[in-house]
């Protein structure tokens, strides 16, 4: 659980820390200069792509750097796009090393409360509203305030709102909306459209549930906290609180291939272009038990690790000792239970051929390693140097 969220910001660097009974739980890092997940931009298509099983897609000038990269889903036919066309996308997925940013062509406008999705036609409701009575209720009361075909998806923060509050933002994800598709008929591409609000509302009201304590490092954002979010929880101004708190320390920690498990057991992590890997060493344990209960605390630090990194993609884990399912089982138990604590979705595919776990963690913004180092220019990478 999420108690407090530290906030500092420094010239077009944004930082953000989540943690939990003291302890670091989630690090992001933004970086204004670059096209950020939720931007929404009139693109430019500089070249149509044929990929594989017929499927089309498209490579956009955004004014990132780097072409994003749009693919087209099953309703969308490559003849409908032309190179040189602009089209509105919004970005689902940040640059990372010499990869574009993705885009997508289907909107969603996100608020403290819903998220507005124009191009869809359902309500869902967060799985964290575990009141089903309030569950009901927030969907009753969207279904009722719809116009037109549109889509809604209803946010954990929302069992704490008023009905106004709810139909008040609605009418404003609407004006968002609206504003970007004015901006579209008279900019001209690439320019940008619509930049996302500030992370920190996003993660307060993601975890408004549990949180406690706010601290920033800005008068300024101090005042709009409170103006957010009045009363719902303390506010701190704090003069660089990441080197205060000594969350510098635990970034460069995060940083590091070898994590070490309390009881003498060590996890390293390799992080390449295809996959992350990480093994089990049983190193020189001092629990004086078995190598399930060595593996059962590599994979809580495991599953905390991945959320504190951000690695995604393919994850491909070797735990230690036997890889025959019988005892592999309480081990895959809890980590699927600690992956359930991220609030980005981790599918664990289970054991592979090979004796490995494999599991699938969606990607949407780079991970810590790539934000906060670059390939060396001696090594390349290899992490060696010659002789």
């Amino acid at each position: 659980m999420i108690d407090t969220i530290v906030y500092e910001q420094n010239g077009n660097l944004t930082s953000i820390a989540l943690m939990g009974d003291g302890d670091l739980k989630e690090v992001d890092i933004i970086d204004k200069s670059k096209a950020a997940e939720g931007n929404i931009y009139l693109g430019k298509i500089t070249h149509k792509l044929d990929l594989s099983n017929g499927r089309g897609g498209c490579l956009i000038d955004i004014a990132d750097g780097k072409e994003a990269f749009l693919n087209l889903d099953d309703s969308e036919k490559e003849a409908d796009y032309t190179e040189g066309q602009s089209v509105v996308v919004q970005v689902i997925q940040e640059r990372r090393g010499e990869k574009g940013a993705k885009v997508t062509r289907s909107l969603q406008f996100v608020g403290t409360f819903l998220v507005y999705c124009p191009y869809r036609s359902h309500v869902e409701c967060s799985g964290r509203i575990f009141d089903e009575d309030k569950s009901s209720h927030l969907k009753h009361l969207v279904h009722t305030n719809i116009t037109g075909q549109e889509g809604w998806i209803i946010r954990t923060a929302a069992a704490d709102a008023s009905d106004d509050e709810i139909t008040e933002e609605m009418s404003e994800l609407r004006k968002v909306y609206d504003m970007v598709r004015s901006k579209a008929r008279a900019e001209s591409a690439p320019s940008l459209l619509y930049a996302k609000g500030s992370p920190l509302f996003d993660y307060m009201a993601s975890n408004a549930m549990s949180l406690t304590k706010v601290i920033v490092n800005t008068r300024n954002m101090e005042t709009a906290v409170k103006e957010e979010f009045d009363g719902d929880f303390e506010v701190e101004v704090m003069n660089e609180p990441f080197k205060s708190l000594g969350l510098d320390e635990a970034l460069v920690l995060a940083l590091e291939k070898e994590v070490k498990l309390k009881h003498g057991g060590r996890i390293y992590i390799e992080e390449t272009k295809a996959f992350v890997a990480i093994d089990v060493d049983t190193g020189d344990d001092r629990g004086g038990g078995s190598i399930s209960r060595i593996n059962e605390e590599a994979a809580v630090e495991i599953a905390r690790q991945i959320r504190l990194r951000n690695l995604s993609g393919k994850i491909i884990i070797d735990f230690a000792g036997s890889s025959e399912y019988r005892y592999m089982r309480p081990v895959l138990a809890v980590l699927e239970e600690e992956l359930h604590k991220d609030s980005t979705r981790c599918h664990v595919l289970g054991l592979s051929r090979g004796g490995n776990v494999e599991l699938i963690r969606v990607r949407r913004r780079p991970s810590l390693t790539e934000i906060l180092s670059e390939e060396c220019p001696v090594c390349h990478g290899t992490g060696r140097v010659e002789k």
